[in-house]
């Protein structure tokens, strides 16, 4: 897949924050839009892609969920031209010191935010409180700094300002990419080379493409957007953690050995095994991770959402993730969208009257 490269990176330096992802959403729009049959927004901002099946109406339907929003910051205060922060999401405030971000202004009265250049700080230590002295400091105690005068940060910042990482991607060694936010846009990356796939593969289901809002903070649009379109089946995509530094074998799975196949209690146990049987049959390297509780991931609300929905979780292998610099490997998002079009491809108009929940 020679575009997966430009498309990841373009997906990655967008921003779009959880509950703001706008920015993004018109880069996937455009993007698949070529690719359904028709595409729309729900009414949270999810996008939703449908591309039709070939078997009788009414038919089943897949929806494979991926969500868009990132982790990030907003502005909380403002004193003598510096910029309080909190978190929106699962930030760590040990790796903010030093980091490149990017204000998203709003004081300038244009309608649109002006993106003003920034970086994260961490006060010295004689100007903190003892407890914390040298040891990294909690959020509320680092600012941002633009670089403007105080009065000039008054007229173009307010309270409530997103501030996104900055950081470009880089291209590693061995197929493999570093930035901010490829949790999860590489798995929205891999629903893409999935419906690429589609483009020339018979599938008799409808498919459901769909970015989803707001994971990091509580799983909305996932909810949502599964009440809403009532799919039979619904594949969550997200990324799991991968093997780092100081990380152990019996929760962490390896970078670049394939996609990850969940089994835990957010996963239908016919669907797992449907995964893992096809996998094998294809000769696709795999992982299998086990959850024994709530993954936080999009499968858990696809599950629970309407009636229930029998779900199952296909994970891609990140290292150090929620930081700006998390990592993947390319073959892995390849391997995932791959797959992913060849279960949809396979699915019979009553494969629905062939799973049980304790198959």
């Amino acid at each position: 897949m020679p575009e997966l490269l430009p498309f990841l990176k373009e997906l990655v330096s967008a921003p779009g924050l959880s509950g703001h992802e706008n920015p993004v959403a018109a880069i996937i729009r455009n993007r698949w839009k070529p690719l359904v049959d028709e595409i729309h927004s729900g009414k949270l901002g999810s996008l939703h892609g449908l591309h039709k099946g070939t078997a009788p109406a009414p038919r089943p339907s897949v929806m494979v969920c991926t969500h868009m929003d990132a982790i990030g910051l907003m502005v909380t205060g403002i004193k003598d031209g510096f910029l309080r922060l909190t978190n929106v999401g699962g930030v760590d405030a040990r790796v903010l010191p030093g980091q490149l971000a990017t204000v998203h202004a709003t004081g300038a009265g244009t309608g649109a935010p002006s993106p003003l250049p920034a970086v994260v700080a961490q006060p010295p230590a004689r100007l903190l409180p003892d407890e914390i002295g040298s040891n990294p400091a909690p959020l509320e105690y680092l600012l941002a700094d633009t670089g403007l005068p105080p009065k000039k940060v008054a007229e173009l910042v307010r309270v409530g300002d997103l501030v996104s990482y900055a950081t470009e991607p880089v291209e590693l060694a061995g197929d493999v990419i570093c930035g901010h936010t490829l949790d999860n846009r590489s798995s929205v990356a891999a629903l893409t080379i999935c419906l690429e796939e589609l483009q020339n593969r018979p599938h008799a289901w409808d498919v459901w493409a769909v970015a989803t809002v707001q994971e990091e903070t509580g799983l909305a649009g996932a909810y949502t957007s599964t009440y809403q379109i009532r799919p039979s089946l619904a594949i969550a995509v997200d990324v799991t953690w991968a093997k780092g530094p100081g990380s152990n074998d019996w929760n962490t799975v390896p970078i670049g050995k394939g996609p990850a196949l969940c089994m835990g209690p957010d996963t239908h146990p016919a669907l797992f095994k449907g995964l893992v049987e096809l996998a094998d049959k294809l000769e696709l390297p795999y992982l299998v991770e086990y959850a024994p509780r709530h993954t936080g991931t999009d499968a858990f609300a696809t599950q629970v959402s309407a009636e229930g929905v029998p779900s199952v979780l296909i994970s891609i292998p990140l290292r150090y993730m929620h930081t700006p610099v998390e990592v993947v490997a390319l073959k892995d998002i390849q391997r995932a969208g791959r797959l992913m079009a060849e279960f949809i491809a396979g699915l019979t108009p009553d494969y629905l009257d062939k799973i049980v929940w304790d198959d």
